[in-house]
């Protein structure tokens, strides 16, 4: 089975730890075929490079979709998501979408780099019908980015974070996302006093799992016509 595992984050380097990281996940007969996105932010952390995400999210996608058994889109914030699953023929998961199916029935927070993702992942949580377990979000102030360049300086914080949200604000389980935290998970559950859910760890689960499941055949959408697309996404919207 192969994989496209989709970084719309503009940056290599990103790209280059959560593929690393996933092969840690990958079940046998399982290749991954890591993307970058071609244009926008170096890290999304902000709705102005989420925005821009979702474009380069959907056009990394229409590049590189043929031959591909499944889609991982490896950003927290799941930017593009919907729209990559109304093309694509094949099963599509998010790490929020993931992390949050492997909550159900208990009270979770979230932790993540960068202070403007607070107002961003309540949001997502509200669409995705969860708000009301929900215990709290925990921003510590590096970005992602940041950590992924110094991961060793920010565990001490992103621990805390992570055990204040069981101890002070009630959660019974803790997410632990972004694509530049890929892999400090093992080394921070020790410190955290309730489950830690690692976003790549559930990603990589959930698109697996689907990958044996039968899926029903998407309803897609009409071909439209565009302007000043890729030909590569001009040529996807057009073919509906």
């Amino acid at each position: 089975m192969r994989i496209l595992l989709l970084n719309p984050n503009a940056s290599p380097s990103i790209t280059d730890l959560v593929a690393r990281e996933a092969a840690k996940l990958a079940r046998p007969g399982t290749e991954l075929v890591p993307v970058t996105g071609a244009f926008g932010g170096r890290y999304i952390a902000s709705r102005a490079t989420f925005a821009v995400a979702g474009h380069a999210a959907l056009d990394a996608w229409a590049r590189h979709a043929d031959g591909i058994d499944g889609v991982l889109l490896a950003c927290f914030g799941d930017p593009g998501l919907a729209a990559i699953k109304e093309l694509s023929p094949v099963p599509v998961v998010g790490l929020v979408e993931a992390s949050l199916a492997a909550t159900v029935g208990r009270r979770f927070s979230i932790v993540t780099g960068g202070a403007l993702w607070e107002a961003m992942l309540r949001e997502s949580v509200t669409l995705a019908g969860a708000a009301d377990a929900l215990a709290s979000i925990r921003t510590v102030a590096p970005t992602g980015a940041d950590i992924a360049r110094d991961p060793e300086g920010s565990l001490d914080l992103l621990a805390r974070a992570c055990a204040a949200c069981a101890t002070e604000d009630g959660a019974e389980t803790v997410i632990l996302g972004g694509a530049g935290l890929a892999g400090l998970a093992p080394r921070l559950r020790p410190r955290v006093p309730v489950p830690l859910i690692d976003g790549l760890e559930a990603g990589m689960a959930a698109i697996q799992d689907a990958l044996v499941r039968p899926r029903p055949s998407a309803a897609g959408a009409p071909g439209i016509d565009s302007v000043g697309l890729s030909p590569a996404l001009a040529a996807r919207l057009a073919a509906r």
